[in-house]
């Protein structure tokens, strides 16, 4: 409801009229869990009801620090898959909190637009300014970086080099143990930690 690139999906059948969809559902293994079948809206929407009731997680309240994993290999081969993560992540979060995003990016960022994105941008918020005068694919994620710095700080723990992360509008660490510590030094010892260990595929909701 409300998603308009949805919406225009679905408008696609108005002029390309679809008889039969078969769309099936993936745990984190890639393996297949459901399969919907029939109507492209009416399956589809059961397909989703049911991603829902796996991967939505309700939590209490947000929390002042968020340590989230994008789930290992490759989920967090590079940042421009980790992202996934760290959207998830800032729905858990309280405003002016800290997520720790524990992700080796060992392919640094993954994508030549947001890479280009990332690395021209003058500031987190020239992004989304950016993206609001012009959609590009790529820069998309960059753009949605830079609304989660807008709610909180974001440390990552990587093994990219900490000045190119710094680049990234991002605060680097080598070990969460680091990470962890400096947040709580920031936040104080009765700051509430939330860990997501597989944020890609996790969504909190109140």
């Amino acid at each position: 409801e409300g998603n308009h690139v949805r919406e225009d999906i679905d408008e696609v059948a108005d002029f390309v009229p679809i008889d039969f969809i078969l769309n099936v559902v993936l745990d984190e293994n890639k393996n297949i869990i459901k399969a919907v079948a029939g109507h492209y809206i009416k399956a589809h929407r059961e397909g989703c009801r049911f991603l829902d009731s796996i991967y939505k997680v309700k939590i209490p309240d947000k929390a002042d620090i968020v340590i989230v994993s994008p789930g290992g290999y490759p989920k967090d081969i590079n940042l421009y898959q980790a992202q996934k993560a760290l959207d998830n992540s800032a729905h858990a979060v309280k405003d002016g909190g800290i997520i720790i995003l524990v992700a080796s990016c060992k392919e640094g960022l993954g994508e030549s637009v947001f890479e280009r994105w990332m690395l021209e941008a003058e500031s987190s918020e020239s992004m989304i300014t950016k993206i609001h005068n012009k959609f590009e694919l790529g820069g998309h994620k960059a753009a949605a970086i830079a609304m989660v710095l807008r709610k909180a700080r974001v440390f990552l723990v990587s093994d990219m080099e900490a000045d190119f992360v710094r680049k990234l509008f991002l605060e680097p660490y080598t070990n969460v143990k680091d990470a962890i510590t400096c947040a709580f030094n920031q936040l104080g010892n009765n700051a509430k930690v939330l860990v997501m260990p597989y944020g890609g595929s996790t969504l909190p909701i109140i």
